[in-house]
């Protein structure tokens, strides 16, 4: 486990860290040390600091993760020293003074967007029965069913959120591309990533990719830690 790198997990908006148990249960065996972040989804700058916080505390090389908002944050949060690689899983990758709102507005807009319901008292929700077909379409049905109504309220500060020095300026990347998503286009994740740089994969499967999927997500954090580990 000594020569490899730690793997830092950052969930998105609508949901906590523990989507991320099966690829955390597939690199722990394979001998990696992971972190799941539990950030509150507040703001960019609460959860950017919650997350460097985990990053601080790891004794070795990073490869930062992040999925859907996640990206946002591990964009803003990758600067630190280090951080040696960045994977977005179906994330926003916002460039400097962008944020999850400005990307939002440049979606194609010949697609379905997003079932998010209007903002009530600062937070935003998606819509409970569209959740499952939006979010999670290639999930289970029971546990899809179950995220939908364990939403976690995603605060409208933290999709105003302006990256102020985007780490994949300066760092290398990994993007897997959920082909499938009805969250995030395909075409603005193709654009994203590309904007950044990143070594790219494609994946049929849903937004929640990680869920549905965990083995594509973690052999790509594999393939970034490998990269990133001196032979």
């Amino acid at each position: 486990m000594a020569d490899k790198p730690a793997v830092v997990l950052v969930h998105g908006g609508f949901v906590d860290g523990s989507g991320w148990r099966a690829v955390y249960d597939l690199l722990t065996h394979d001998g990696y040390p992971v972190a799941v972040v539990q950030h509150p989804t507040l703001s960019l700058q609460g959860d950017t600091a919650a997350t460097r916080l985990v990053i601080d505390a790891q004794d070795r090389p990073v490869v930062l993760v992040g999925h859907s908002y996640g990206g946002a944050v591990i964009t803003e949060a990758g600067t630190a020293p280090n951080v040696a690689a960045l994977v977005y899983i179906a994330a926003f990758a916002p460039d400097a003074g962008e944020s999850v709102n400005t990307l939002l507005a440049s979606f194609p807009t010949d697609v379905p967007g997003p079932p998010i319901l209007p903002p009530k008292d600062g937070f935003l929700f998606l819509d409970r029965d569209k959740f499952p077909a939006s979010f999670a379409g290639d999930v289970p049905a029971d546990l899809a069913v179950f995220m939908a109504d364990s939403q976690v309220p995603w605060g409208v500060d933290a999709l105003g959120g302006q990256v102020t020095e985007p780490a994949w300026r300066t760092k290398p990347s990994w993007y897997l591309v959920a082909t499938d998503d009805k969250m995030i286009p395909p075409p603005a994740q193709r654009t994203m990533s590309g904007r950044a740089g990143s070594t790219t994969i494609e994946a049929g499967g849903s937004h929640a990719l990680y869920v549905s999927q965990p083995a594509t997500v973690a052999d790509l954090i594999k393939q970034a830690a490998s990269a990133v580990v001196a032979p």
